[in-house]
């Protein structure tokens, strides 16, 4: 309940005390108040949700508190209450920024409107601001494809969509995992509550459990007030676990009790917290693999792979390059002020040639950037494509990145005469080609092959343990180093 800490303010002994065994039903904290004075001693030490304030007052008029009210970080909300009710009062109250405005003596139906009006138009409001720290619209990034796999994901997401399962998203990078979710998300019941993600991968990790969970004013430094978590931004609606691989054992236990219970604790509280969410997982790593290494609880993985969903990368899609490459390609024109003719016959077959291990990620970015290099209303061009350097620009390529990747030099490979190897050794020497490319920069490797500094790490230390050179504290080894 987005509602938690009240305040009382009221003169009259018999009407406060009515008013906070109602709110003790609902089980609220309320801070008993009879005068003015108090009540702003109570606004001075800590945050409270919503103020039911009486307007003639011993001490002074209960309109005072609204412009109080008004001048705080965080301020409540205000229910001014009063027995001489008028048209002139109410507005004037409104005015000055009152929530809500009730006569005496009022019934418990007044109140418990008012608390469900205060209750919804906080957890709004706290939505929104979550919305508007970052760039989280979707529109436009629909899902796109007309091959025999996209197809199958479809129907599948429209099965999964209506029901209240627990979904995990498996595929590699750049796939568009988190696409899936929230077309998921549109397609079901939720859709009009909100969808909610936390990237698992790019929290820090001593700040997860606080994100998951919300923390308590002055649980730890810098907690300078009350916080919701992303279960609780959610509630009614769906969060989203993005690289859920990537969190820690603890935060592991905790957030398999909110899957079993659905309910929770902040960090520094000991209020429990009931949500209602239908959790979407992702995951570009095979948890069942995580799992015998004993890196992911067995039963957090049973919890959440209810009903596993693949994404297939592009490479699977025959069809679809063309296809998502034009799209992409309007869209970039449109949106820089760069009309171009369209895709020349060569660019078209350096696309169906290419392997894409960055997946539709990658396309993306290349025909975003070949839009911008391409001259205004000429064809996009292999060069602006930029996927195959010419021959006299390439140069022999160490795999190993000074120390940091500790395995043998070789030749640069021609695309033309390559031999066949498997997907994860493509891949591995794409990470190190681009790594060699920026001097061993991993903040910049990472931001080139739209991945994140964990997940590069994370491929580094495999690629170490493959060749048996991981040394002691390579687990220890930081995020960004760069």
């Amino acid at each position: 309940m987005a509602i938690e800490k009240v305040i009382v303010l009221e003169d009259e002994m018999v009407v406060r005390k009515n008013l906070i065994q109602l709110l003790h039903r609902k089980r609220l904290d309320v801070a008993e108040a009879p005068t003015l004075e108090k009540a702003i001693s109570y606004l001075e030490k800590d945050d409270f949700d919503l103020v039911f304030a009486d307007v003639r007052l011993p001490d002074g008029d209960g309109r005072e508190l609204l412009t109080r009210c008004q001048a705080m970080a965080n301020p409540p909300l205000v229910v001014m209450m009063t027995s001489y009710g008028s048209v002139e009062s109410a507005v004037e109250c409104m005015r000055n920024g009152a929530f809500d405005y009730i006569t005496k003596p009022f019934s418990t139906d007044q109140i418990e409107v008012s608390l469900k009006k205060a209750g919804e138009f906080t957890r709004l409001v706290r939505v929104n601001q979550h919305l508007n720290d970052g760039d989280h619209s979707d529109m436009g990034y629909e899902i796109l494809g007309e091959s025999a796999s996209m197809k199958k994901l479809g129907d599948m997401i429209r099965k999964v969509s209506r029901t209240e399962a627990t979904v995990m998203i498996q595929g590699e990078s750049g796939t568009g995992k988190e696409l899936v979710a929230r077309a998921i998300h549109r397609q079901s019941p939720r859709s009009q509550d909100p969808f909610i993600s936390v990237n698992c991968a790019a929290v820090p990790e001593n700040l997860v459990e606080s994100e998951f969970f919300g923390h308590e004013k002055g649980s730890f430094t810098g907690a300078a007030s009350r916080r919701e978590g992303r279960f609780e931004l959610a509630h009614g609606g769906t969060i989203l676990l993005d690289e859920i691989s990537e969190i820690s054992p603890v935060v592991q236990s905790k957030l398999l009790r909110v899957l079993q219970e659905r309910e929770l604790e902040r960090v520094g509280g000991n209020r429990t917290i009931r949500v209602n969410v239908r959790v979407v997982a992702t995951t570009n790593r095979d948890l069942a693999q995580s799992v015998e290494k004993g890196e992911f609880r067995q039963d957090l993985y049973f919890r959440l792979n209810v009903v596993p969903i693949f994404v297939p990368p592009l490479r699977e899609r025959e069809g679809d390059v063309v296809l998502l490459a034009e799209h992409f390609m309007k869209r970039y024109a449109r949106k820089h002020g760069c009309p171009v003719a369209g895709l020349s016959e060569a660019s078209l077959q350096e696309l169906k040639r290419h392997t894409w291990p960055g997946n539709v990620r990658e396309l993306q970015n290349v025909i975003e950037r070949a839009v911008i290099l391409s001259s205004e209303g000429e064809l996009i061009d292999p060069d602006s494509l930029g996927l195959i350097a010419p021959s006299h620009e390439r140069r022999p390529v160490s795999v190993a990145v000074q120390d940091e990747m500790p395995v043998a030099e070789s030749a640069p490979m021609q695309v033309e005469d390559a031999p066949l190897v498997p997907l994860a050794e493509l891949e591995k020497r794409h990470i190190l080609r681009t790594l060699e490319s920026v001097d061993g920069n991993r903040t910049k490797a990472a931001g080139i092959l739209s991945i994140s500094i964990r997940t590069l790490r994370n491929k580094l230390k495999e690629y170490r343990e493959s060749e048996g050179t991981v040394e002691e504290g390579d687990a220890a080894e930081p995020v960004a180093d760069d």
